[in-house]
């Protein structure tokens, strides 16, 4: 049980470390471009449209959201402040929500998050990741921009 909950975190790592890569050589200034033209409404419309049936109406998440579901996938997890998406760099919370989690995965790793680079508009995705931020408190939001900056948190 232990190992099988390394190779989870592990692999978790893995996925965090490979969009963050693909952010950094695309050269996206994330952060930056979503903080400057966000538009709170679109991206509140964008997540009660395509999120709010997974992440909950309020960014509540599923229950269990840390649990294993009998296929094996993970619930989806809250976006408010109690999840661990503020813990993420804006760049890779772009690239997840644009490619979906198993584009970004190790291989083999299963997840119902699915990529809405068909369905978005890099905008409307800018738009739902500030939305989200804008719900989560102060401190939460200052420890994320300094994430996303690259200074920790």
């Amino acid at each position: 049980m232990i190992s099988r909950k390394l190779g989870l975190g592990v692999a978790a790592l893995a996925l965090l470390a490979g969009a963050a890569t693909i952010a950094f050589m695309q050269g996206e200034s994330v952060s930056k471009a979503s903080a400057e033209t966000a538009d709170l409404a679109r991206g509140a419309r964008v997540y009660a449209e395509y999120c709010a049936s997974c992440h909950g109406a309020n960014l509540e998440g599923e229950a269990n959201w840390r649990t294993r579901k009998p296929d094996g996938r993970l619930p989806a997890p809250p976006q408010d402040a109690t999840g661990h998406t503020w813990h993420h760099p804006d760049a890779v919370l772009f690239e997840i929500v644009k490619q979906g989690t198993e584009a970004l995965a190790p291989p083999g790793y299963k997840s119902d998050m699915p990529g809405f680079a068909d369905s978005l508009s890099d905008a409307e995705i800018h738009d739902v990741l500030a939305y989200i931020r804008s719900r989560w408190p102060a401190e939460i939001r200052a420890r994320q921009a300094a994430i996303s900056a690259g200074q920790g948190g």
